[in-house]
């Protein structure tokens, strides 16, 4: 089940505004790039860089990503390993809120997310 039309304009507010502060300066956004995309429940935040073999293709890496649950109100924290699978971030598996979440991926005590 997808977020309301509600919680839907919320995820796009706050986490645009997220995404808005940690981008970098104009002139290094053709190198690199931050994004999200909010699916389902789910809300993912990436990167956005040329393809280094052909800089005409734009590739997406993966940063974070969180999964609301409804039946117990909470957000599932996960971050990309080197497999290239979601993986629940265990320091802090779940958060009750998607600011939480966004503090969480900032302060990115283990270097998970950004590295």
């Amino acid at each position: 089940m997808a977020l309301s039309e509600f919680e839907l304009k919320k995820c796009e507010k706050v986490v645009g505004e997220f995404v808005e502060k940690r981008r970098p300066p104009l002139h290094v956004r053709k190198q690199l790039d931050l994004g999200f995309r909010i699916k389902g429940q789910s809300v993912e935040i990436f990167e956005i860089r040329p393809l280094w073999n052909d800089p005409e293709k734009k590739i997406e890496e993966a940063v974070a990503k969180t999964t609301y649950v409804k039946n117990s109100k909470e957000w599932n924290v996960y971050w990309q390993r080197a497999d290239l699978k979601w993986h629940r971030y265990d320091p802090n598996p779940s958060v009750k809120s998607l600011e939480e979440f966004l503090d969480l991926v900032a302060k990115d005590e283990y270097a998970c997310f950004f590295g």
